[in-house]
């Protein structure tokens, strides 16, 4: 019996062990330990734990930039990763209709962002797309942004920083800015103002609801299909939480666009309009003549405020972060604000700017190449979106030879083509605004070698608008103010769909002194 049990043991271990070393051996053949049934999880455990964007780049790295990852049998993490420049052109430019979002994408997010342009294919995504570009680009939808930039910063974000200091007190700068941009965005999609970004920096019920679904919504694409469609139906778990803030959301939304229909059917005989994009989508109609529905106008305004939120406050917090840890760049763009504002005429409305507070004026902000240099090298290194999903819709080939069949995800790894060196050179790793300049004007890059702003004809509509509102805040911020980081203020990614510093950005404000702060006042006289 002893014995029968011994070489029964004996050969369990004799599989175990077989198992192990084939399965290790297939990382020779594709990059990582492929195991029976749940294929390379186990590594994609490791990489979460470790830290999945420098997983990921590494891993590429290794695989001269694409990668075949196989998850298991039952789950939905087979995807194909990739890093290579030709293959984003050929995936976002020259065969952008073979990659859509796709539909396990727009099923994962439909219940927060339903049919809006973040998720959206096709005509829908067109008609969307192509209204929202005529707006973006009109004089009277540029004079609302700025103007609302200027009332945000001047009368909220300044003073909430001078309270700060006023009050000896550290502040978490990335929620500052995060609330900044919300307000910002509802203003320009919904026309409404939250007012998150007030003294005290009160809980907002809709901005917290919102937050709460986006990340929720992304812990999806982590869990097998099956199993969060089950947590929803069963409404357990986090698919619970997902289910009431998304409820929230929607009753805002519902509610604002109600408000507005009354508005509108009282604007008859007036005629300053409003300029947001609800109201904009309210006065067209479909392609049936038809106005459009509230559902429909709802999920347009959730998309637009999801894209215009986290993006620009996430990149202005990594930048601040880099801007502590080279203060020669910090001089270089306080040099460069101080020339620009030297240029002033010194006619009595100018002499009037410069001894009340000083608001920079957009063809200041415009000529500020060098921090856009700065900006532009942030997003380079930790780009807002570090990762993107497509969907093959019929089989191809990869420019590189990769085999793409029908149905399979592609992921296009932004963060780790910043840190590649074939694609930015040997020092790639350093924070280094100069590679951006041409004679000291800013020069962009491919939108296939830099993709923090997407590229082809999913090119991000708000890009513009994004380097305005980051050049703005930043120069109004350097201007006034030091940064510093808390002391022992730990610095890490946060996984999801922007990425967030997990702990926030605590620092302490220092006014700059008199002499610093007015020194171009003594360069104009």
């Amino acid at each position: 019996m002893l014995m029968s049990e011994i070489q029964s043991f004996e050969v369990v271990l004799a599989v175990i062990i077989f198992v192990a070393i084939h399965s290790l051996r297939q990382k020779k053949h594709h990059g990582l330990p492929l195991w029976p049934l749940v294929g390379m999880l186990p590594s994609l455990f490791i990489g979460v734990q470790t830290g999945i964007y420098e997983w990921v780049t590494s891993l590429l790295h290794r695989q001269n930039g694409t990668f075949l990852f196989k998850g298991p049998s039952f789950s939905n993490l087979n995807c194909v990763l990739t890093s290579d420049p030709r293959n984003l052109e050929y995936l976002l430019k020259t065969k952008f209709s073979n990659f859509p979002k796709g539909e396990y994408f727009r099923n994962t997010v439909r219940d927060l962002l339903g049919d809006g342009i973040f998720s959206a294919d096709d005509e829908t995504w067109r008609r969307q797309r192509k209204t929202a570009s005529v707006e973006f680009h009109s004089s009277e939808f540029r004079n609302m942004t700025a103007e609302s930039l200027i009332e945000l910063v001047h009368c909220r974000l300044l003073p909430v920083l001078e309270d700060s200091i006023e009050q000896s007190t550290s502040i978490d700068l990335q929620d500052v800015l995060l609330r900044l941009t919300f307000d910002n965005v509802c203003m320009i999609a919904f026309g409404v103002d939250p007012g998150c970004l007030s003294p005290g920096l009160p809980k907002i019920p809709f901005a917290q609801a919102f937050e709460e679904a986006t990340e929720v919504t992304v812990l999806r694409f982590f869990i097998p299909t099956f199993i969060w469609k089950a947590m929803r139906y069963l409404n357990v778990g986090i698919e619970r939480k997902l289910k009431y803030s998304i409820t929230q959301v929607h009753e805002f939304a519902n509610q604002v666009i109600t408000t507005r229909k009354k508005e509108l059917s009282l604007e008859l005989h007036d005629k300053k309009l409003k300029s947001d994009l609800l109201t904009i989508f309210m006065r067209l109609k479909d392609e049936e003549g038809k106005p459009f529905s509230d559902t429909f106008l709802r999920d347009i305004c959730v998309n637009f405020i999801l894209a215009g939120r986290d993006t620009s406050s996430v990149a202005l917090s990594w930048f601040f972060w880099l801007l502590e840890k080279h203060p020669e760049v910090e001089k270089q763009i306080l040099e460069e604000i101080q020339n620009i504002l030297c240029q002033r005429d010194t006619d009595m409305e100018d002499l009037a700017d410069i001894k009340g507070p000083l608001v920079f004026k957009p063809h200041e902000v415009k000529k500020m190449d060098y921090l856009q240099a700065a900006l532009s090298e942030a997003l380079r290194l930790y780009p807002s979106v570090p990762l993107d999903h497509k969907e093959v819709l019929e089989d191809d080939v990869f420019p590189d030879g990769t085999i793409l069949k029908k149905g399979t995800k592609v992921i296009y790894a932004i963060y780790a083509m910043g840190r590649t060196d074939t694609i930015w050179g040997k020092d790639c790793r350093e924070y280094k605004p100069e590679r951006w300049l041409r004679d000291r004007r800013f020069m962009s890059e491919s939108a296939y070698k830099f993709t923090a702003f997407n590229g082809g004809p999913r090119l991000c509509l708000g890009k513009d608008f994004a380097y305005y509102q980051m050049k703005f805040v930043a120069a109004s911020i350097i201007y006034r103010y030091r940064v510093k980081v808390d002391k022992n203020h730990v610095v890490v990614p946060k996984l999801a769909l922007t990425m967030y510093m997990k702990n926030g950005l605590k620092v302490t404000l220092k006014r700059k002194d008199e002499s610093e702060l007015h020194n171009h006042i003594s360069l104009l006289s």
